[in-house]
């Protein structure tokens, strides 16, 4: 390594790749996330979305969000049509299971649930911000660990035991992970290695020349060419916190960015984490194609959306609604109060019956990527298929895992992650970077909608925590119904915590648990390095020296 960097990473070949890299934590954090497309394909791939907290030294923080969109030829109608009948069959079902199974959401799999993946432009957005290395030579650890082979960790074999009707549903997965009745133990996947290698010879070509879109036609997606070739990683400034000196930074909308930035230094997190649950469902949507109303995003913070600085677009899309200017004058404005405040009230309603806006469990659905090195550069990115396996879809051709973020979107009207043609769906990454009186700290994590939580209880102690793999071991809570698997609101809490009973059910689990999430942090303190690795993954952390 030309800089001593410290990385945590959810698999060991993540971190083998980054101490092949001669460079700084950009070029260690994307060697990493590249090798994990290939070893983690239950939980991210080229085939899924990205976003990341990037600093370069003694700069400021940046937003990469590389959210692919909707087909611009979505039939919106038809969905919503499908829905209304599934409505129908969800009545009379007979069970819980029987009932999510024909809800009145997006379908949870499939490829209608197929956006634009992110991950290879957002890749390509980070290494312009700080990497010393080209892309070719980042990404050649992953192409070896995809012709080789790589042994199948215990993560993906508890997914993959999981999900074995999804595996089996589908030719591609059944290729990639089954030996006839039993899964493999080994994985080589060649197909997979020759995308890698065009993507490292010209990563354009996966967006430009999309080898996907014959497979995604053939599967029945609306996702052309065009769709492809118009997707840009978005780099933008983060919205930003100060907590007790202490800048916390993390992604704008369509990220709930802002409700980890609500909930950070509460003293009051449970009861807060509820509200803000409750209001991101209701609020948080795609700034690219309607105002989002940023002060309902921060339901605990008076002050609202000045409690947060950005310069990413969003303020000012919130500030040419309140003077009129965004072309529908008065009437305009009283329509989105009423909209926001029905908004509310149906998520406040969701909430009660244990559905949520965003449908059903994402389990296994994230990995987090976190570098700080020794001149003080900073990167955490997450990439993500969403559910475990994702759309339950690989495409053979190209040895890519297909994501299902299409499932976030709405298919109500009036909400702001409503699906129509070229809008990107609600998104539960949360990356964040703290910088601090003498370092930064970069830190992340798989955990689904309840990452805001997940990470607020890390990040109160972060700062002057003596170990960090002690930190991300200690117990956790999250909340949620549907995403961790529940028919009614929960508390879920693992060994050693306790709550009294609120308006919510209370479990404790039998042990550490992955719904409490895999964080992945690293951390510059003064001149000292060191990163912590979730023991709940398979990961490792390390500090690569020169």
């Amino acid at each position: 390594m030309t800089l001593a960097v410290a990385l945590a990473a959810p698999h060991p070949g993540a971190a083998g790749a980054a101490r092949t890299i001669d460079g700084n934590a950009f070029d260690a954090a994307l060697a990493a996330a590249a090798a994990l497309t290939v070893v983690y394909p239950h939980q991210c791939s080229i085939g899924g979305d990205l976003v990341a907290i990037v600093r370069p030294a003694g700069r400021p923080p940046r937003a990469v969000l590389s959210i692919g969109a909707a087909a611009a030829a979505t039939d919106v109608e038809a969905l919503r049509a499908a829905a209304s009948d599934g409505e129908a069959l969800r009545a009379a079902a007979t069970n819980v299971a029987a009932r999510r199974a024909v809800g009145a959401h997006m379908p949870v799999a499939g490829p209608q649930t197929v956006t634009v993946p992110g991950v290879v432009a957002g890749w390509a957005a980070i290494a312009e911000l700080g990497a010393t290395r080209p892309l070719r030579e980042l990404l050649g650890p992953a192409i070896a660990l995809a012709e080789k082979g790589v042994a199948v960790s215990p993560g993906l074999r508890r997914a993959a035991q999981a999900g074995l009707d999804v595996i089996r549903a589908d030719p591609g997965l059944t290729a990639l992970l089954m030996d006839g009745d039993r899964l493999r133990d080994h994985l080589v996947q060649p197909a997979l290695a020759r995308t890698l290698t065009s993507i490292a010879e010209d990563w354009r070509s996966f967006y430009d020349r999309s080898p996907l879109v014959e497979g995604l036609r053939k599967l029945g997606s609306a996702l052309t060419g065009a769709d492809f070739a118009a997707h840009r990683a978005e780099v933008v400034d983060p919205l930003s916190r100060e907590v007790d000196g202490v800048v916390w930074s993390a992604a704008p909308p369509p990220v709930q960015g802002a409700t980890f930035l609500d909930l950070v230094g509460s003293g009051t997190l449970l009861a807060d984490a509820w509200r803000a649950r409750a209001a991101r469902d209701a609020f948080l949507g795609d700034p690219r194609t309607g105002p989002i109303d940023l002060d309902g995003l921060l339901p605990h913070h008076s002050e609202g959306a000045e409690a947060l600085s950005n310069k990413s677009g969003i303020s000012e899309l919130r500030d040419e609604k309140a003077r009129g200017k965004d072309g529908r004058g008065e009437r305009a404005r009283g329509e989105d109060a009423r909209g926001a405040n029905a908004r509310s009230e149906r998520a406040r309603g969701e909430r009660a019956s244990g559905e949520g806006a965003w449908g059903e469990r994402a389990n296994g659905d994230t990995v987090a990527v976190s570098a700080v090195d020794s001149a003080g550069n900073a990167v955490t990115l997450i990439q993500s298929v969403f559910f475990s396996f994702g759309a339950g879809l690989l495409d053979p051709a190209t040895g890519v895992v297909l994501h299902n973020r299409g499932s976030s979107f709405s298919l109500d009207p009036a909400h702001p992650g409503r699906i129509r043609g070229g809008s990107r769906p609600p998104h539960t990454l949360c990356p964040t970077i703290a910088v601090t009186r003498d370092g930064v700290i970069a830190l992340g994590c798989q955990g689904g909608r309840s990452q805001p939580w997940i990470l607020a209880q890390v990040a109160a102690d972060v700062v002057g925590a003596r170990d960090l793999n002690q930190l991300v071991g200690r117990p956790r809570w999250v909340i949620g119904a549907g995403e961790i698997g529940r028919t009614v609101p929960t508390l879920l809490l693992e060994p050693g915590l306790a709550a009294e009973a609120g308006d919510y059910a209370v479990e404790s689990t039998s042990g550490p648990h992955d719904d409490a999430g895999h964080v992945q942090v690293a951390r510059l303190r003064g001149d000292v390095l060191d990163a912590g690795s979730d023991p709940r993954a398979d990961g490792v952390a390390v500090v690569l020296r020169p």
